[in-house]
């Protein structure tokens, strides 16, 4: 029987929060560095043995909790955190439930715990991998001050987190581009952390050509994928959207469709394009520091005094205004 709240999440149209998807991708279509591959080969290692290490070799009869298998992804936006999701659920014959808790979060204020409950239920019912997207707006840090409605939820929902992660016998995939943002309690509960990060210039070429149909896409003889992957330091996302753009912008040039070409003009443009987005994207709104992104603690102490001085010039010219309607009151009087 399916699960209603899964159900229900998945009906909602492209907006969908809970999506089940049955994995085609591979890890041999995945371009990662050197190391990455190997800490995920690691990790698909203890998934295969997991059965014999607490089956025939009785540590499940000595640790009947937390002997579910939590791997978190961590990296920039476009390294293939969820490209490796899929493949890691392909190479096990299983299905992939993916949660984007940021889509999901609006609409599950006061529900939020026992959506959790049913999430991890509805992973155990369909034998499936378990993925996170954004998962550090889910499993971010508990907080200590003093009690709101919506702090409550949230250390609640994490403590429901926790606990399901305790009792669950599958695997979880956390992906963030925010690790500092978990709570410390995940750690122990996390059994291996994978780092992804930006491709180096071998592995952004072969992104550059994997995006490439190999009998369909008309190249020009000038394109250089080695050149563009030596001269843009772009992530595989990143890449991806430039390739579609190249091609958009060769369809739209004039002619017969049978006489175009993508050149190495339109990568190059794509790619300017998208290194320009990208850096509008990451710009900080305290414009005159550039580092403040990367302190947030310099960044609030900023952003605090200019509330202060704001709200000391308002309430200065607040009085002001005061002093002013006392005098016209006092003439008015007079007269």
């Amino acid at each position: 029987m399916s699960n209603p709240l899964i159900s229900f999440l998945t009906g909602l149209g492209s907006r969908r929060v809970v999506e089940t998807v049955l994995p085609r991708r591979t890890l041999e279509e995945v371009v990662l560095p050197p190391q990455t591959r190997r800490t995920l080969e690691q990790a698909l290692a203890q998934v295969r043995n997991h059965a014999l290490i607490f089956g025939r070799w009785g540590l499940g009869e000595r640790h009947t909790a937390g002997r579910g298998l939590v791997f978190s992804f961590a990296g920039p936006p476009g390294t293939g955190k969820t490209v490796c999701a899929e493949a890691i659920a392909h190479a096990l014959g299983l299905k992939l439930l993916i949660v984007n808790y940021a889509e999901a979060e609006s609409m599950w204020v006061g529900q939020t715990p026992k959506n959790i409950v049913a999430t991890f239920q509805a992973a155990a019912e369909q034998n499936a991998v378990l993925f996170f997207d954004e998962a550090d707006a889910i499993a971010t840090r508990r907080s200590a001050g003093a009690p709101t409605p919506h702090s409550r939820e949230m250390n609640l929902t994490v403590n429901v987190l926790l606990r399901e992660l305790e009792s669950f016998n599958g695997i979880v995939i956390f992906a963030t581009n925010l690790a500092a943002n978990f709570d410390p309690a995940f750690e122990r509960r996390i059994r291996t952390h994978v780092l992804f990060e930006m491709p180096g210039v071998e592995e952004r070429a072969r992104i550059w050509e994997l995006q490439i149909h190999p009998k369909k896409t008309p190249l020009a003889p000038d394109v250089d994928f080695r050149r563009l992957a030596e001269r843009y330091e772009l992530s595989g996302g990143d890449i991806k959207n430039a390739v579609i753009k190249a091609a958009s912008g060769a369809a739209a040039e004039p002619g017969a469709d049978l006489g175009k070409r993508i050149h190495q003009r339109h990568f190059e443009s794509a790619a300017e394009a998208v290194r320009s987005a990208r850096g509008i994207m990451q710009q900080s709104l305290f414009t005159e520091e550039e580092g403040a992104a990367s302190d947030p603690v310099s960044a609030w102490l900023k952003m605090q005094a200019r509330w202060q001085t704001t709200i000391l010039v308002a309430i200065g010219l607040s009085g002001a205004a005061l002093v002013a309607a006392l005098v016209a009151v006092a003439l008015v009087i007079l007269h």
